[in-house]
């Protein structure tokens, strides 16, 4: 696996390093010991998928607060995502910040989602499925969001949104939202 530092500490890009012959590839998603050496979550406890129909699909900001925040790690499995991370971490340098990378079923990229950090997406094809790995249960008394579509965060998403949730609509902006104390 090749890990891509990206502009939000603790939060990377994970390729895969493909052995290939004429029958395909064969590649590790995960290895204790390369999250172990990245200083990276090496404990995953559930794992979830979701299937978006429509394309221009917008799905988060999601999060879990303490002591139940979770770092993510997220892969597309069919399509297409402009996936997009939120530094919500009090003490950061790069609070409030944001960073975006296209992760679909040809690149195979995988982004990791440190603790602390809001998650969400927009579908660039239809039938977009995601596959998750967490590192904390869902707790829904812990859960939070924010507001996608916060003028402060200026997230220029790709796509008109064809579908969104009536609950992350009425998600708070960042001015609202306490930060998170990890």
């Amino acid at each position: 696996m090749r890990f891509t530092p990206l502009p939000l500490a603790g939060a990377y890009l994970i390729d895969l390093e493909k052995k290939e012959d004429e029958r395909g590839f064969f590649a590790r998603y995960f290895c204790f010991n390369e999250f172990l050496d990245h200083g990276l979550n090496k404990h995953w406890v559930q794992m979830n998928t979701t299937l978006s129909r429509q394309t221009g699909t917008l799905r988060g900001l999601h999060f879990q607060r303490p002591p139940k925040a979770e770092a993510k790690v997220v892969r597309c499995l069919r399509g297409a995502i402009w996936d997009v991370i939120v530094d919500l971490r009090q003490d950061s340098k790069t609070f409030g910040k944001w960073c975006n990378a296209e992760i679909n079923d040809v690149n195979r990229t995988m982004l990791y989602i440190p603790e602390g950090f809001a998650h969400g997406f927009q579908t660039l094809m239809e039938n977009t499925e995601l596959l998750y790995m967490h590192s904390e249960f869902y707790s829904p008394e812990h859960e939070g969001g924010l507001l996608a579509t916060d003028q402060e965060l200026n997230i220029t998403w790709p796509l008109a949104i064809t579908c969104n949730s009536d609950r992350d609509r009425a998600l708070p902006t960042l001015e609202q939202l306490q930060p998170i104390v990890l």
